[in-house]
């Protein structure tokens, strides 16, 4: 079993009452991966790997490690996760293998934050190699 290397924490009461919306509804809002991927990307950045953000959203990553390693940052929802890169996902869109190994020989790997849990999420750290084993 892989265990998690943190586990993000949010106050949802101070959230929902700052944001003027009821528990339910921030927990519609930071439950939802398209949104709260952003928010993950800078607190995995600045909390776990103390490391900086893409130079721009274009790049085809998401997070340079201390040690100038390539991160990807995902969310598992209720739809699950993915792990091939951004444009290949959504309405219309295909799936391409020489894509998705290309992208995983640009990274170190992916964090991947369970947003099906906030306030709680937990992270997981997991390798290019690891993902290219499970494909």
């Amino acid at each position: 079993m892989i265990k998690a290397v943190r586990t993000l924490k949010w106050d949802l009461t101070s959230i929902a009452v700052s944001m003027h919306l009821s528990p339910a509804e921030t927990m519609d809002y930071f439950t939802d991966g398209r949104r709260m991927s952003f928010i993950l990307e800078r607190r995995i950045c600045r909390e776990i790997i103390k490391g900086r953000l893409a130079p721009n959203e274009g790049a085809g990553f998401d997070l340079i490690d201390a040690h100038g390693q390539k991160w990807e940052v995902r969310a598992i929802t209720r739809q699950g996760v993915y792990f091939c890169p951004s444009y290949m996902v959504g309405s219309g869109r295909k799936s391409d293998k020489g894509g998705f190994f290309a992208k995983l020989d640009e990274i170190e790997g992916y964090f991947i934050g369970d947003v099906t849990k906030f306030p709680e999420v937990p992270v997981w750290k997991l390798s290019a190699g690891t993902v290219r084993l499970w494909y």
